[in-house]
């Protein structure tokens, strides 16, 4: 089946003669047993009985199968938010001493949990680009572990050849946020990653209801290994919000069409106004990764950037806006906006900002599914306030 109608049929349990059309919520905490053998093993392995709900829930996994079989991996850990997926990957991958490489234009959470494993633990980190092969070449060391990048950047727009840095990373563990694209305009997976983490509080949940996140592997090895730093950390779900996510998976298909759809109206209209200095959304022929994201991606997302004069003009933009919400995350229906060099980059110096294509007057837009048209006059009511 093709992705637009796998998210909508996630695997349910078959019963007597029949099966639920939704998935069951297995709303407890814990599991009981006959058999204390079946009780021990369980305790030790991902694939094994339910046991404990910090351990594997049937509804949890329900969400792990479905976005792995979207990402084409082998197995899946959901977590409680996109962070836990992430801090769970480089936690059971790392160690004191080791060496990261990472693109600049990172979601700025990110950017400071490496730069806190780098105080705490000496993990080096090398930041690049993110567009030469080369420069990750040169960037090697002997204890490289980890190539970290994201497929559509936070907020920049940057994509990454994801085959070719793959490659140049050698026996390193490429692990690519693929948030901004979901599997339906990317997988990762297919261009050489090894892990392919998400928030799924983003479009994979896609009603800014519920907080979560989620790690696809394309090793079995591999997954059961994070399985068990992760539920050390206890960055497992609720079963209610997985469920929450598995609603929301049925209709990524229909959103991510008019997501992009919409970006895709405002992106262009917005080049045109005098206000604008730049708009960073790679399906502009003038972006800079227009022509990697034209071959790598199946739709050119819908979160983006667009620059103003400076800070003061970006503040007045935002407080003028009445439809469009000022507000943190994205991927929902409705359209976001947030300054990110003061919010979700404010971790990031000055010079480092400057380095990730972030300026005082940069604004990220998270285009959501309303008329394109009532956007777009209240975007530029706000412009020309």
């Amino acid at each position: 089946m093709r992705p637009d109608t796998r998210v909508v049929h996630t695997a349910v349990p078959d019963l007597t003669g029949s099966r639920p059309l939704a998935v069951p919520l297995y709303q407890t905490s814990g599991f009981a047993f006959t058999d204390a053998d079946t009780f021990a093993d369980a305790m030790n392995r991902p694939d094994g009985a339910f046991v404990y709900t910090r351990l594997g829930n049937p509804t949890v996994r329900a969400l792990e199968n479905a976005v792995a079989d979207l990402e084409g991996g082998a197995a899946a850990l959901a977590t409680s938010s996109g962070m836990g997926a992430i801090n769970a990957v480089l936690l059971a991958t790392l160690s004191a001493g080791d060496h990261v490489i990472a693109q600049r234009s990172l979601y700025g959470g990110t950017h400071a949990l490496l730069r806190d494993m780098e105080a705490r633990w000496g993990i080096e980190v090398t930041f690049v680009g993110g567009h030469d092969p080369a420069e990750v070449r040169a960037a090697l060391r002997p204890r490289t572990k980890v190539l970290y990048l994201e497929t559509i950047s936070n907020p920049t727009g940057h994509v990454s050849d994801l085959a070719a840095l793959s490659e140049a990373a050698g026996d390193a563990v490429v692990v690519v946020d693929n948030t901004f694209a979901t599997p339906l305009l990317c997988r990762p997976i297919e261009h050489g990653a090894d892990v392919v983490v998400h928030s799924t509080t983003k479009y994979l949940g896609g009603h800014s209801d519920v907080t979560g996140g989620v790690a696809v592997f394309a090793d079995a090895d591999r997954h059961r290994h994070t399985w068990h730093h992760g539920i050390e950390l206890g960055v497992t779900p609720d079963p209610f919000a997985a469920w929450l996510m598995i609603r929301g998976l049925r209709t990524l298909a229909l959103r991510m069409r008019r997501h992009v759809e919409n970006a895709a109206v405002l992106a262009h209209r917005l080049v045109e106004h005098p206000s604008v200095r730049a708009v960073h959304w790679p399906g502009l022929p003038t972006h800079p990764s227009h022509e990697v994201a034209s071959k790598l991606l199946d739709g050119f997302g819908a979160a983006f950037s667009f620059d103003l004069a400076d800070a003061e003009a970006g503040r007045r933009f935002v407080s003028a806006l009445e439809l469009v919400h000022l507000a943190p995350s994205l991927g929902g229906t409705e359209t976001l906006v947030l300054h990110p060099a003061g919010t979700s980059h404010r971790q990031l110096s000055e010079e480092e900002l400057t380095e990730a294509g972030i300026s005082g007057g940069t604004i990220r837009l998270s285009v959501g599914v309303e008329d394109p048209d009532d956007l777009w006059e209240d975007i530029a009511q706000a412009l020309a306030g």
